[in-house]
């Protein structure tokens, strides 16, 4: 076992470096365990929104656990920040936090707890160094100490304040409305806790035992990392270890360089739009992607998109640079470590003061969805480069939900819930039904927990047949959740899209279906509601929420018949839309194939019915 604290360069080789990779990406792993486990909110330990990973002493990703893709850049950027605040004022036993969406954060939600991570300079005599928080050096001594790397936790916190229970609503025109902003501080400080940034979280949070039950989570978390990073010193030694980080970020870039040089260099742009922002109610915003591949580099362009928003969906850069990576990643041929290799070959271009990268005063509490729209975005511009290997457009993303109020004791209760589902359809299998998009990885709330924890009903939560984009790959399925208020009243915030722009078929397949908002869906006082709102829910009242349903992907009349069949069994597909869309005659309950009827009516489409564009954002029946 070499010393740990020796000096010296380490020679490496690939067994060395990849029996390092998968025991640091394991920390990593375990850290997003430890969240998972000992989180008190359900938008953690149900969703899951958060992540966590391990950075080097510079700030710069070394490894993230399985979590949110949507994190891929935010981590970095996040303790970056902190990093220039503090600079050499790095001791153990610090604790730092930061939210600030101007300051390396991304939406007020998102709290990021880091945690440096010590082994003891060479040297210094010292043996068997210590990582935990704390420690028996004297105070001088630690705080000449450089760390060896950071650990670091995100998550998505249920309220931090603001005009609207949970920090999310879309109607917010400027931060200064979302909540609590927290710059780089530290929480604790040499093991002390910062009793009077405690005292200010709680006085401006509704739900602070919650809150600071998840904050403690978090620091749980870190304590993972720093327990296992210690083992990896006494394995490695401390240079070895800072030795392997860097290789394994260098490995991650040759592998993403190699990837891209197996691509055809090009040139596209794409547009998509969003419906609008809540404030300017029906103006569309546009978000254009240009993608443009060289070589062993891509760029990935977001020039020509809207100027920032009144309403709360702008960006910050880190969220954007999230999405390109994500989007660029899915059609690269290798699953490379996330890291900074990754990072490197790769441009992002956001020009600030536009939506994918918001100043100074713009809201930003629902930029989830412009993330999630951005995915697709580039997708259109990275299918016309490489058909064969982009996914048609999913369901927008998730659909972001808060229902808040107090009961008559005026205690506060804040449901916080992401909704996804639909995957769009792929050159090679159909798109997921009730899978979370890509950009989340978030789970699905049980529907049991909801009732459990909150004055809620909730009345159903399916599938919605036929809203899946016809294609030779249908695009996956809408889900349906509808709730009743069982409380006196709250307030209801939704976060949704695709009402006026459907999501877009690829390769001659089909757009899925609109998403939709209703009030009292069934009863007289039935009411269509806009996709992003802020009301009041009062008791005995429903809502309902229908996600859209995500793009196909080819011609929906080759598609194999008895896969129609199976649809139509499993109820995903009627008999009318069968016929309509796919050229499928069936009839019965449960229903048959007539192959016969199918062959006639499939000539006949062929000849008569256009085949859908490249990019299809309107169906068969409204071409024609």
């Amino acid at each position: 076992m070499p010393d740990p604290i020796s000096s010296g360069p380490m020679s490496t080789d690939p067994i060395t470096e990849e029996l390092f990779r998968n025991a640091i990406s394991a920390i990593g792993d375990e850290m997003v365990l430890t969240i998972y486990r000992t989180a008190y909110s359900g938008v953690l330990k149900n969703i899951m929104d958060y992540s966590a990973a391990l950075c080097d002493a510079d700030g710069r990703l070394v490894a993230q656990g399985l979590s949110l893709p949507g994190h891929l850049c935010s981590i970095p950027v996040a303790l970056q920040a902190v990093l220039r605040h503090f600079g050499d004022d790095v001791a153990e036993g610090d604790i730092f936090i930061n939210n600030d969406p101007y300051d390396g954060g991304m939406h007020l939600p998102d709290i990021f707890i880091f945690k440096p991570l010590f082994a003891e300079p060479a040297g210094s005599g010292a043996r068997g160094a210590n990582l935990a928080s704390g420690g028996d050096l004297p105070t001088s001594h630690a705080a000449a100490r450089k760390p060896i790397a950071y650990a670091a936790t995100i998550c998505h916190h249920t309220d931090v304040g603001g005009r609207v229970p949970g920090s999310n609503a879309s109607d917010s025109t400027e931060i200064y409305a979302e909540g609590l902003r927290i710059p780089p501080l530290k929480l604790y400080d040499r093991g002390q806790p910062n009793t009077t940034l405690f005292r200010m979280i709680e006085r401006n949070v509704r739900v602070p035992n919650r809150v600071f039950g998840d904050i403690r989570s978090q620091l749980a978390a870190c304590e993972i990392a720093a327990r296992g990073m210690t083992d990896l010193v006494a394995r490695y030694g401390a240079d070895g270890v800072r030795t392997l980080m860097v290789a394994m970020m260098d490995y991650s870039e040759r592998l993403t360089r190699h990837c891209l040089l197996e691509l055809p260099d090009g040139e596209a742009t794409f547009t998509d739009w969003i419906d609008d922002d809540q404030i300017d109610m029906g103006v569309p915003i546009p978000l254009v992607c240009t993608i443009r591949k060289r070589g062993d580099t891509m760029e990935v362009d977001w020039t020509g998109s809207a100027p920032q928003v009144k309403g709360a969906i702008n960006n910050t850069w880190s969220y954007t640079a999230a999405m390109s990576f994500t989007a660029v990643k899915s059609v690269l041929s290798i699953n490379m470590p996330n890291n900074d290799g990754v990072f490197r070959p790769i441009k992002v271009i956001a020009p600030p003061g536009t939506i994918t990268n918001g100043k100074l005063p713009a809201a930003c509490a629902a930029r989830g969805l412009t993330g999630f729209r951005g995915v697709d975005c580039a997708f259109g511009a990275l299918a016309q480069l490489y058909p064969d290997r982009v996914f048609a457009a999913s369901d927008g993303g998730n659909t972001g939900l808060t229902i808040g109020g107090y009961d008559k004791e005026l205690n506060p209760f804040i449901y916080v819930d992401f909704i996804s589902g639909a995957w769009g359809g792929r050159p090679w299998a159909d798109g997921l039904d009730g899978n979370t998009t890509m950009f989340a990885n978030m789970a699905s709330f049980s529907v049991e927990v909801i009732e459990a924890e909150n004055p809620l009903e909730v009345l159903d939560y399916e599938f919605v047949p036929d809203t899946g984009g016809p294609g030779l790959f249908r695009g996956g399925m809408s889900q349906r959740k509808t709730w009743r208020m069982l409380a006196d009243e709250g307030i209801l915030q939704v976060r949704a899209d695709r009402q006026t722009h459907r999501p877009y078929g690829l390769q001659g397949g089909g757009p899925g279906a609109f998403g939709l908002n209703m009030l009292d869906p069934g009863l007289p006082t039935e009411e269509k509601l806009h996709a992003k709102l802020t009301m009041t829910l009062r008791k005995g009242q429903v809502f309902r929420h229908e996600l859209p349903g995500a793009g196909g992907w080819g011609d929906a009349l080759t598609r194999d018949i008895a896969a129609v069949a199976r649809d139509l069994r499993d109820g995903l597909v009627s008999i009318e839309a069968a016929a309509r869309d796919y050229g499928v005659v069936a009839t019965g309950d449960p229903p048959i194939v007539d192959e016969a009827a199918t062959q006639a009516l499939r000539a006949r489409l062929s000849a008569t019915r256009p085949r859908l564009p490249n990019v299809a954002w309107h169906p068969a029946e409204a071409a024609e």
